[in-house]
C-alpha cells in the first residue's frame, strides 16, 4: 500500500490579507483531491527549528470546515520576519526531514523566500513558493497576495480623510508603506484621488509639491490637498534616506517622511498652508481580504499544490496576464525587487489627469 504523503505549508515575512485563503486551497486540493496529509508549520522556520507541526485536514479547523479562513486576515501559521537563520541552518534544514516532509509550500515575500530557497537547495528539499507583499515588489508576478486588500485600505482611509481637508482647509499627507517601491503610492493614490504621489523611483521636488498645491487654491480655488508619500520617497538631492532608526532588535525601519513632507510644506508656503500627516503603517497590512485577493490566493494554492504533483520544485506561483503561471524561483531573485517601471501607463496616466508624481526620469 502506498504511504500517504505528507505536505507542509508555511507562511514567512510579514502578514498580509489572504494568507488564510492560499492556506484553505493548499489543504482542500492537497487533502480532497489526492488524499494527502498536510502539516501546517508554525512561525515559518521557527517552526522547524523546533520540530513543531499543526495537521490540518478540511474539517480539523472548525465544524463548518475551512471556509472561514477564506476571508479571515492574517495566518493562523503565525509568521516571523526576524532571526539569524542561516546562523541556524543546519537545525532548520534537519527540521524539514525530521517531520517526514514529502514537500514544502513556501507563502512568503521575496526576502523569506529567498532564504527557504537557499535552505532548500542546501538539504534538498522539494519546496514550491506562493508570493505574498503588500508591497507588490516580488518580480515576475503583477500581482502578489496582499497588495490589492492594502489599496483599498489606503483609499478608505485617502476619502474619509479628504471630508476633513475639506472641511478645515488642509492638507492631508499620508504615509503608506514602500521602502523601495512605490506600487502602493502609486495604485491607491490614483485610485483616492491625491493630488501628489510621492514613490521611491521618481525623486521629487518639495517646490514642485508646493507649486501643485498653490496651483489648486490660486487657479481653481480649492483650499485643501491630499498628499500621498511611499515610506521610501526622497528628494532629487536624496533627502528622505535619512529617515529611519534603529529599533531595539537591530532592525533599521523607515520613519517620518510623512512629517518630513508636511513640515516642508509648511515652510515653503511661508506657514500659509496647515498640513498634517497620517500615518496609516500596519493598518495596511490588517482587515479581511479582498475579493481579488481571495482569488488570486485560491488559484495561486491550487496551483502550487499541481506543481507538488508534478515535481515541479523551485518554482514559484504567478499571476501573468490575467492567469497563473510558474517561474524559477532564481528568475525571480534575479529581478527582485520590482519597481515601478519609468514608462509605466499609470504614471503617465496620472500626470496626464494633474497630479503631480515626482520629477519623469530620462
Amino acid at each position: 500500500m502506498e504511504t500517504r504523503k505528507r505536505l507542509g505549508i508555511l507562511t514567512s515575512g510579514g502578514d498580509c490579507p489572504g494568507l488564510n485563503a492560499v492556506i484553505r486551497a493548499v489543504v482542500s486540493h492537497a487533502t480532497l483531491t489526492y488524499n494527502w496529509e498536510v502539516l501546517g508549520i508554525p512561525y515559518a522556520t521557527e517552526g522547524l527549528l523546533k520540530r513543531k507541526s499543526v495537521s490540518i485536514n478540511v474539517h480539523g479547523l472548525d465544524l463548518r470546515g475551512m471556509d472561514p479562513l477564506l476571508s479571515t486576515g492574517g495566518t493562523i501559521l503565525g509568521s516571523i520576519n526576524k532571526g539569524d537563520t542561516e546562523a541556524r541552518a543546519e537545525e532548520v534544514i534537519a527540521g524539514y526531514h525530521d517531520l517526514g516532509l514529502d514537500a514544502l509550500i513556501a507563502i512568503g515575500g521575496d526576502g523569506s523566500l529567498k532564504i527557504l530557497h537557499q535552505l532548500a537547495l542546501q538539504g534538498g528539499w522539494n519546496m514550491v513558493a506562493v508570493p505574498k507583499t503588500i508591497d507588490n515588489d516580488v518580480a515576475c508576478t503583477e500581482r502578489a497576495v496582499g497588495f490589492d486588500t492594502a489599496v483599498n485600505t489606503i483609499v478608505e482611509a485617502l476619502h474619509r480623510l479628504t471630508f476633513t481637508a475639506a472641511s478645515h482647509d488642509r492638507v492631508m499627507v499620508v504615509e503608506v508603506m514602500g521602502r523601495e517601491s512605490g506600487y502602493l503610492a502609486l495604485h491607491s493614490g490614483i485610485a483616492g484621488g491625491a493630488d501628489v504621489i510621492l514613490i521611491p523611483e521618481s525623486p521629487y521636488s518639495i517646490e514642485e509639491v508646493c507649486r501643485k498645491i498653490s496651483e489648486l487654491r490660486d487657479r481653481w480655488g480649492r483650499n485643501f490637498a491630499i498628499v500621498v508619500v511611499a515610506e521610501g520617497a526622497k528628494t532629487s538631492g536624496g533627502l528622505g534616506e535619512s529617515r529611519h532608526y534603529t529599533d531595539a532588535q537591530g532592525q533599521v525601519r523607515l520613519r517620518g517622511i510623512g512629517e518630513y513632507v508636511a513640515d516642508q510644506i509648511a515652510r515653503c508656503s511661508g506657514n500659509q498652508i496647515e498640513a498634517r500627516v497620517t500615518v496609516l503603517g500596519h493598518v495596511q497590512r490588517g482587515g479581511m481580504p479582498s475579493a481579488f485577493d481571495r482569488l488570486i490566493a485560491t488559484a495561486f494554492g491550487k496551483t502550487a499544490v499541481d506543481l507538488v504533483v508534478e515535481k515541479q520544485y523551485g518554482q514559484m506561483v504567478a499571476w501573468q496576464n490575467g492567469q497563473v503561471v510558474s517561474v524559477p524561483l532564481q528568475e525571480v531573485f534575479t529581478n527582485s525587487p520590482r519597481f515601478i517601471d519609468p514608462k509605466d501607463p499609470l504614471l503617465a496616466t496620472a500626470r496626464a489627469l494633474g497630479t503631480y508624481v515626482g520629477n519623469p526620469i530620462p
